[in-house]
């Protein structure tokens, strides 16, 4: 499976960043992540777990690619995600044909969390 590249193409358009706060440390919501959004091998998505940075990427399509990132703090850790376009040519067109993920995101965020939740604390 190929990797997601750890940097945002500097084309990117972020679409939605959401921010949740966990009493879970880092290692157990990172590895969570992982298993989750793992495609296996032979997935055609493109994906990245990287533990030394807390960072999962998921990247597919034409457009899309998701990164969460997991910061460590003193009562537990911060879960960051962003959507991003990451289309080279047609981001209004991605953004459009893409409508429904975006309005869908918060949703999807919250779910993920209240997962995350049951799981880990």
């Amino acid at each position: 499976m190929p990797e997601a590249p750890r940097e945002r193409p500097a084309h990117a358009i972020v679409l939605h960043e959401f921010h949740a706060h966990f009493t879970a440390r880092p290692r157990a919501i990172f590895d969570s992540l992982e298993r989750r959004f793992d495609p296996g091998s032979g997935a055609e998505s493109l994906f990245t777990a990287d533990s030394s940075a807390w960072l999962v990427i998921v990247q597919g399509g034409w457009w899309y690619r998701a990164e969460y990132r997991v910061v460590p703090d003193d009562s537990g850790s911060t879960l960051e995600h962003a959507l991003v376009n990451v289309a080279e040519t047609g981001h209004r067109i991605g953004r459009w044909v893409s409508r429904r993920v975006i309005e869908a995101a918060p949703a999807e965020f919250e779910r993920l969390v209240s997962s995350l939740r049951a799981e880990l604390e």
